[in-house]
């Protein structure tokens, strides 16, 4: 640890999907000294979006805006000696959310000609208009019997970068022909912050690198020939993209007197390389071999590492990726994770509640829409599950893990005209629960060791019922971690590495760890019932899936 300080601050700035978060940490004891938060103003309107055709874009202007916002908030709570105490900062963002480029790195929209146009803007993570160029990429790995998407689980997404921008090249428009490279959300920050965006010489994090763009140390990136048979022009990127990528102990650079004036920050404190979101929460959830940790909001990601020696699959089948140093430098980083959770549930609460709209009395209409969730789940919570309850699957956004397949479609068996609202929202939150357990049960069928799990997210602070419905299903102690910004305390403690105050995040995660908040044992009397629903869940799924093949 560095010398004794008055103040050692760190920054763990964290991009989610609706708002950014600014977290100031003290990194001797990993008290959460201030925190702020910046919404996206044009996101909050729905702009650029289309969930018809699930289309999910952001201007690169909501990125700026709600940084700028989220820092000046935490750091007008400090003190001026606190505030020049601040010795490095990291940044986590929701990934893959990719964006085309000019030759500096700047996305496409932020130039007057693309402004408006949501393909150039960032596609977020959930952003699933590329389900066929995905297939596209899977189709011609398997005909040239290649290896890239080995360390995918055997499957690439549409959810992420490669996809994506062969989406955008398709549709053959200026767009797509003014594109000289693209980058990741986490790169383009850190570039930004650092002065470091031109695209062959920017920093780019190994965790976006290896989950989502099929980047490993024995080939780098998929090879110019095979993305020029995709489409010529991702092949001619290939030359202005990289090769070496790096772990989040490693600095990016420095903040340039720009963005510390922009900011209110010091000129010249470390910049950490970043990485995705889930993964810096894994760390701040104190992930570990053997810790299966889920971070439970709109969707999951769940993450795990392993050491190579005890890593029994060389290559894991089925699950999103693996990486090594993704997560924990000396360790595979190992991601899974379910494609809709959380928005399950807010589904369900817009369609009981869709006339609300329609009344003139807004105030009341939005009294009711908050009332009706917590109403569902005080009755839900009243319900005995049966061996002949209602079965749903918890595919309503695709399936992310086990085998990637964003075509397939949720369902819900045994209803009948006797079925309540409580009743049908109960279904949803146990078909949750069963595909929480197949992730698990595909993962340990692989040879990994998982004894427990630990929990963050806005999910696991606000529903107990979810909660303790998941470890009855998982038959798994769950542990929630009483930060309420994981992912930016991941940030921070790599934030507190890059700056040396620690010699490595397992000395920062010493000092720096979050407490449990709450812990759910499985009740014993639930096993039976569950284990033959689950059985049912599994029906129900190769069901779904026979279907889309029809």
């Amino acid at each position: 640890m560095m010398e004794h300080k008055k103040y050692q601050y760190v920054l763990g700035i964290d991009f989610g999907t609706d708002s950014c978060r600014a977290l100031v940490v003290d990194a001797r004891n990993g008290k959460e000294r201030a925190v702020g938060v910046g919404e996206y103003p044009r996101w909050k309107q729905g702009l650029y979006c289309n969930p018809k055709i699930n289309q999910y874009r952001q201007h690169p202007l909501d990125y700026i805006e709600s940084l700028v916002a989220a820092a000046h908030k935490a750091v007008t709570q400090l003190s001026e000696d606190e505030r020049l105490a601040i010795l490095g900062l990291t940044i986590d963002t929701t990934g893959s959310t990719p964006a085309l480029t000019d030759e500096e790195g700047q996305p496409l929209a932020l130039s007057s000609r693309y402004a408006e146009d949501p393909d150039a803007m960032f596609m977020l993570w959930k952003d699933h208009t590329a389900v066929k160029e995905a297939e596209e990429i899977n189709d011609l790995i398997k005909q040239q019997k290649l290896c890239y998407n080995q360390y995918s689980g055997g499957t690439y997404s549409s959810e992420w970068v490669w996809a994506k921008v062969l989406h955008v090249l398709k549709k053959e428009t200026a767009v797509g022909q003014d594109a000289y490279s693209w980058v990741e959300h986490c790169d383009w920050m850190s570039g930004l912050l650092t002065g470091k965006l031109k695209p062959e010489l920017m920093i780019r994090s190994r965790c976006a690198a290896g989950h989502k763009a099929m980047w490993h140390e024995s080939w780098g990136l998929p090879s110019e020939s095979f993305l020029s048979q995709l489409h010529d022009r991702l092949g001619k990127m290939k030359a202005h993209l990289y090769h070496d990528t790096f772990t989040c102990d490693k600095k990016a650079g420095t903040l340039t007197v720009e963005w510390a004036d922009q900011l209110g920050l010091p000129a010249g404190i470390s910049v950490g390389v970043g990485a995705i979101d889930a993964h810096m929460g894994a760390v701040g959830a104190s992930v570990a071999p053997g810790v299966f940790v889920s971070i439970i909001g709109t969707s999951t990601c769940d993450i795990m590492v392993s050491s190579k020696e005890e890593l029994k699959t060389p290559c894991l089948q089925g699950i999103s990726s693996q990486v090594d140093g993704s997560v924990l430098p000396g360790y595979i980083g190992i991601e899974a994770g379910q494609a809709a959770f959380g928005d399950i549930f807010a589904w369900f609460k817009s369609i009981l509640s869709w006339a609300l709209p329609l009344m003139s009395d807004q105030a009341d209409a939005n009294a009711i829409s908050k009332l009706i969730l917590n109403k569902l789940s005080d009755e839900a919570a009243k319900i005995e599950p049966q061996v002949n309850s209602l079965v749903a699957l918890d595919w309503m956004n695709g399936r992310r893990t086990p085998d990637a397949n964003q075509n397939l479609k949720g369902m819900i068996a045994n209803i009948t005209l006797g079925c309540s609202a409580p009743e049908l929202y109960r279904s949803l939150i146990e078909s949750t629960a069963f595909g929480l357990k197949r992730i698990i049960e595909h993962m340990r069928a692989q040879g990994l060791n998982i004894h427990t799990m630990n929990a963050v997210g806005g999910i696991s602070k606000k529903s107990p019922l979810v909660m303790q419905i998941l470890a009855d299903v998982t038959e798994m102690p769950i542990q929630v971690i009483q930060s309420e910004n994981a992912c930016a305390l991941g940030s921070a403690m790599f934030a507190a590495v890059v700056a040396g105050i620690y010699p490595s995040i397992e000395e920062a995660e010493r000092y720096m760890k979050s407490a449990i908040e709450k812990e759910y044992i499985p009740d014993e009397k639930m096993k039976p019932i569950y284990n033959h629903l689950y059985q049912k869940y599994l029906l129900l799924g190769k069901t779904a899936e026979q279907l889309i093949q029809q």
